[in-house]
């Protein structure tokens, strides 16, 4: 029966696909947001101060943004597997290199490679998802892709926190060894996934011929349906990226980035000032996220089975702007940590469905160009976010004014969503840009 043929080839490429590229993930976000607890003491010892630790860590997203589109380009045309693989060997060697860094200048350095290096890596794997998953399954993919950012704060930051504990060994210190420990399992999985990944269904040998010809039939019905006639190539990538749905998809974007890196950048030491140890700050930094991930997959569930998508970002961007404001008002403890849980939750909850609009009228090149777009200008909130907590700190010696600036960058985000789904009916937002 077709039902059950669907249900068999989704289970499938699920159990094929996505625990893999979740483990890649996870890596890739422990490999950007670790900085957080090797500040603990390398702030001190390279002399950053609070708004040079924000800049830096925050330079990642400018190099990000930079080679973002030209190395989704490059991926769509040489395949996922080849490409894939390039990032994830480059970012882990460029990781690996942080634990050398001697000053401020060689920090910047190594935090705008580490993101030219990682750039088409998360746009690549959402456009992977959607070469392999019918629409009506997108969400709920690309939720138990994305719960791996959580998933690598629930686990890495107790990790993270214990290597912060290692006394110095071979001339090294703590903060040094976080770096290059953590950065090698990313060259590892590098060449792993060659092996994994298959960059077409039709190339698809671990499904039978049935299973093969259904999923490659689905996904080509659903491509048909929303063609539309612009060119493939060049001129529709540069089309797609002026088309007004990407540019305000890429601005709510921002906001929910700005808030997820504030997270994997500041948490920790907003954590510490309770005087908390470096592992009891690991720990309770992961209570947030472990929440977020069985918050963000229920979601996006809903989001799938009701097809309902503007909702499904307003509520949890309007959701983790409050929790940004309670952060900064409270004075304790335990309220700075309920925050911390209502921010996590409404920034993961909101992703799944936000990838989900803008897989519905993006498809074959433009699709590398529309979601890496996307993926580059909304990912300048981890560099805003972050910069803005450091100068504010530096200024005022408080985090609250600049948790209040990120919570106001949710605020637009819910607000540019709600008003995009006025202006966009759900016929129009259907119809494909740049499909081939």
């Amino acid at each position: 029966m077709p039902d059950d043929l669907e249900a068999r080839v989704v289970r499938k490429i699920s159990w094929r696909i996505l625990p893999f590229v979740m483990l890649l993930y996870f890596i890739s976000f422990l490999d950007r947001v670790n900085v957080g607890f090797a500040a603990f003491t390398m702030n001190k010892a390279i002399g950053l101060t609070p708004a040079m630790y924000g800049l830096g860590g925050g330079l990642f997203f400018i190099g990000y943004f930079l080679f973002e589109v030209p190395s989704n380009l490059i991926l769509y045309r040489v395949g996922v597997r080849v490409w894939i693989a390039r990032v994830m060997v480059t970012w882990g060697i460029v990781s690996a290199a942080s634990a050398f860094v001697t000053g401020p200048h060689s920090f910047y350095a190594l935090r705008f490679l580490l993101g030219v290096a990682e750039a088409g890596f998360f746009p690549g794997i959402i456009l992977y998802l959607s070469l392999w998953f019918p629409a009506r399954f997108r969400a709920i993919a690309a939720a138990a892709f994305m719960a791996a950012a959580p998933l690598s704060t629930a686990i890495g930051s107790p990790i993270s926190g214990a290597l912060m504990e290692l006394p110095k060994f071979a001339g090294l210190s703590n903060w040094q060894w976080l770096y290059i420990i953590e950065a090698a399992p990313a060259i590892v999985l590098g060449f792993a996934v060659l092996k994994v990944l298959t960059d077409k269904p039709e190339q698809a040998k671990w499904l039978n011929a049935e299973e093969r010809d259904w999923l490659v039939a689905t996904l080509q019905s659903e491509r048909t349906s929303a063609k539309s006639p612009h060119a493939a190539g060049l001129t529709s990538a540069w089309r797609t990226m002026r088309d007004p749905r990407v540019l305000a998809l890429s601005l709510i974007y921002l906001g929910t980035s700005a808030g997820l890196y504030t997270l994997g950048l500041w948490a920790p030491l907003i954590l510490r000032q309770f005087a908390f140890s470096s592992i009891e700050t690991g720990w309770i930094n992961a209570v947030p996220s472990v929440v977020a991930i069985a918050a963000m997959t229920i979601w996006a569930r809903h989001s799938d089975q009701t097809l309902e998508r503007t909702w499904h970002v307003v509520l949890p961007c309007a959701a983790a702007c409050l929790g940004f404001i309670w952060a900064g008002t409270a004075l304790t403890a335990i309220g700075v940590i309920l925050a911390l849980v209502i921010v996590n939750v409404g920034i993961s909850a909101a992703k799944a469905p936000l990838w989900a609009m803008a897989t519905t009228f993006l498809s074959g090149a433009s699709a590398a160009a529309g979601i890496a777009t996307i993926n580059s200008i909304g990912n300048l909130g981890g560099f805003i976010g972050p910069f803005l907590i450091g100068w504010i700190k530096g200024k005022s010696g408080s985090y609250t004014g600049g948790l209040y600036l990120v919570g106001a960058t949710l605020a637009i985000s819910a607000l540019l969503t709600f008003l995009l789904s006025r202006q966009t009916s759900e016929p129009a937002a259907l119809e494909s840009i740049g499909s081939s």
